[in-house]
């Protein structure tokens, strides 16, 4: 024996062939009982072979693969031991059981071939059919549940008089085999499988289910995907301008590698960092930049990951994604999109609606062990205190914060520039491209947004096989936008056209209609005018039939009087329609623009209250039933400046006639178009009153 095990541990599995399973089965597995069994008949030689062969495999036993292997093998030879153990039930051949009902029913048909049939416990849960046969050795004992029997005896027995008996105990004491449920299967080993097939379906379910919970279900199993320095991309030089933005960066670089310095002035909490501002600014970039620069890996989360609909489920993964930061020693983790956390708590109505962010809030403000030290937490927002209520605990929690922002003109050149460089030197024409007027036209996009423009202008320079310029530049802008146009949809509509036509432009003149008072020649007029193009296409995103395509002025302080001047250029559609059409006339195009003008004079009326000496926002103090004062100072103003509105169109109305006979010709017309038809018309009609107004010096008086 002591061979046996020895070839089995020593030899290796070069050594093991069929003959050996001329040895008892026992022995066979006397291997799986591990290096203390083996000890006790090993010599001692092999005690130390075999512990030197197993402290050889103690590193491998970290695997959960290899793990999981050797237990599955130890219980798989465990199971095997004890069925080969189970004592064995000696069944009477005579005695044949089953659950087949179908034996019982056949009785119909066999009454004559009846020996007897007896029921052996029929007031039991599962009573007993004994069933002899004249020419068959062996009794047939069939186990039905109680309520089958009550219809077997009443539709079989009793309809078709089958003559039955009890069971006496002195004749099933004689036949113990009636009564034995071990007799019903050959083996243990019979009962498991038969189990294992009957259940197959379900024990499949129960295993997907523990997998689901382990590592399918929000919250369960993630923590965040770590990224090592050397595989992060990019760098600070890819953010172009943002000087501002790359000072403080650097201030905080500084802060993190001369630690010791600030622990002086008895600085050492953990350097945690906000940044917030609108998407596509580079917030997720610079993240990956700072960890890249200070070679540390990074963990990165998502804050919409961290809500698992779980109780507790975005705390189990905060946390798990601390302990994994504190096993890297230096490390920063990025937590983005994660604006819900900052919202004010003790709101909700659920005790649990503020637990991760109770979590988040300890993780950064209670580290205290040297674990977590040199461990950075980096917060991404799109909005911050100043535009959105946030929690002020969790404000004080960081101690910087950076505020990015939309790119100016001379940065929005430099992205476009540099985007447009990352391509092909035959992809772009640079003689026919003007960055000062892209960039001019793109005022208030993001970097993200500017970079999918120039990704648009390629798409159609493949489709149309043409090179990058400003006209194809300027129409990747429109698409992406605006969308989509269509003539198709309203070539058969000319009077729907004809009524978009007038509406556009009747935007485009009260767009200008400052200027021109100003004095400003037509040149001028045309320099400061943001107008980019008027069309009469329909766009299907924004579900319009025309629009006025304008560049979106650079975000800045407005007065009243700019205030007052946007609301009547959104006036400018709904009375250009009335001047031609009537009162009654009004289409229900206008609703969008009414929209917006309403906004903007709540804004001057009730949240500044610019009409009133008494400054006060109003809108926090109305109750319900209780702005009706509100609502009168509305519509006295809405009244005031749709009426100066409609002044001025008429005053245009020769010039808007004359435009959108060429307008409806050309469906669209560019800004240069626009202006070249306004000075043919001033030199062609001189002596006309409108005119004359229009190219004088002198302001309109609409008194």
């Amino acid at each position: 024996m002591q061979q046996l095990v020895h070839c089995f541990l020593f030899s290796g599995p070069a050594t093991f062939s069929r003959q050996d399973l001329s040895y008892p089965r026992p022995l066979l597995f006397l291997w799986l009982y591990g290096t203390a069994g083996v000890a006790a008949v090993a010599p001692t030689h092999s005690k130390r072979v075999l512990m030197s062969n197993f402290l050889s495999l103690a590193p491998h036993l970290k695997s959960m693969v290899l793990r999981m292997t050797i237990f599955l093998l130890m219980l798989t030879s465990v199971t095997f031991i004890a069925i080969e153990r189970a004592p064995k039930h000696q069944v009477e051949n005579s005695v044949q059981h089953s659950q087949d009902i179908s034996l019982i029913t056949a009785l119909a048909d066999k009454d004559k071939q009846l020996e007897y049939l007896l029921l052996a416990e029929p007031q039991s849960e599962f009573p007993r059919y004994v069933i002899k046969y004249k020419d068959q050795p062996k009794i047939i004992v069939v186990k039905v549940p109680s309520s089958s029997h009550m219809n077997l005896e009443r539709e079989v027995l009793l309809k078709y008089r089958i003559p039955y008996a009890i069971a006496q105990p002195d004749w099933l004491a004689a036949h113990k085999g009636v009564l034995d449920d071990a007799a019903t299967s050959d083996s243990v080993w019979q009962s498991v499988s038969g189990f294992m097939m009957r259940n197959a379906i379900g024990l499949l379910l129960l295993v997907l289910g523990a997998l689901a919970l382990k590592k399918g279900l929000p919250g369960m199993g993630m923590s965040g995907s770590l990224i090592k320095p050397e595989n992060l991309k990019g760098s600070m030089d890819d953010l172009i301008g943002m000087e501002d933005i790359k000072r403080e960066v650097s201030h905080l670089e500084e802060m993190i590698l001369h630690r010791d310095l600030y622990k002086s002035h008895n600085i050492d909490k953990p350097f945690n960092v906000m940044l917030t501002g609108p998407a596509g600014t580079g917030k997720t970039k610079l993240a990956g930049y700072l960890a890249k620069k200070l070679g540390i890996p990074l963990i990165q989360a998502s804050g919409s990951g961290l809500e698992s609909g779980l109780v507790g489920g975005g705390s189990k993964m905060l946390n798990a994604i601390y302990k994994k930061a504190c096993k890297q020693g230096r490390c920063l983790i990025f937590l983005d999109e994660a604006q819900s956390l900052f919202m004010p708590r003790g709101r909700g109505e659920r005790k649990w609606d503020d637990d991760t962010a109770n979590t988040l809030l300890g993780l950064l403000d209670g580290i205290k062990s040297d674990a977590g030290r040199d461990v950075i937490w980096v917060v991404a927002s799109n909005f911050d205190e100043i535009n959105s209520s946030m929690d002020e605990a969790m404000l004080r929690r960081f101690a910087v914060k950076i505020n990015f922002r939309l790119p100016n003109k001379i940065e929005r050149r430099q992205l476009l520039e540099v985007f447009l460089q990352r391509k092909a030197s035959h992809c772009v024409n640079w003689d026919q491209l003007n960055l000062d007027y892209a960039a001019q036209i793109t005022a208030n996009l993001s970097p993200a947004l500017l970079e999918s423009v120039v990704d648009r202008a390629s798409m159609i320079a493949i489709e149309e096989k043409k090179q990058i310029d400003t006209d194809l530049l300027f129409r990747a802008f429109e698409r992406s936008v605006i969308g989509l146009t269509d003539r198709a949809a309203s070539a058969d509509k000319d009077k729907q056209r004809e009524r978009v036509a007038l509406h556009e432009l009747g935007h485009f003149f009260m767009q200008i209609d400052p200027l021109l008072r100003e004095g400003l020649s037509l040149e001028q007029v045309k320099l400061q005018s943001s107008l980019l193009k008027i069309s009469t296409e329909s766009v299907s995103k924004l579900g319009a039939l025309g629009y006025v395509l304008s560049a979106a002025p650079e975000s800045g302080l407005q007065t009243l009087a700019e205030l007052e001047q946007e609301v009547m250029q959104l006036y400018g559609g709904v009375a250009a329609e009335e001047l031609f059409y009537g009162a009654r006339g009004i289409s229900v195009g206008s609703q969008n623009d009414i929209q917006k003008a309403t906004s903007r004079l709540d804004l001057m009326v009730n949240q500044l209250s610019m009409y009133s000496h008494t400054k006060l926002d109003y809108r926090q103090l109305q109750q319900d039933g209780n702005n009706a004062e509100s609502l009168r100072q509305l519509e006295a103003k809405s009244d005031e400046l749709y009426s100066r509105t409609l002044k001025v169109i008429k005053s245009y109305a020769a010039l808007i006639t004359s435009i959108k006979t060429t307008l409806l010709e050309r469906y669209v017309l560019s800004k240069d178009e626009v202006f070249v038809l306004l000075d043919g018309l001033m030199k062609n009609r001189e002596n006309s009153p409108v005119i004359s107004a229009v190219g004088s010096a002198q302001p309109l008086t609409l008194h």
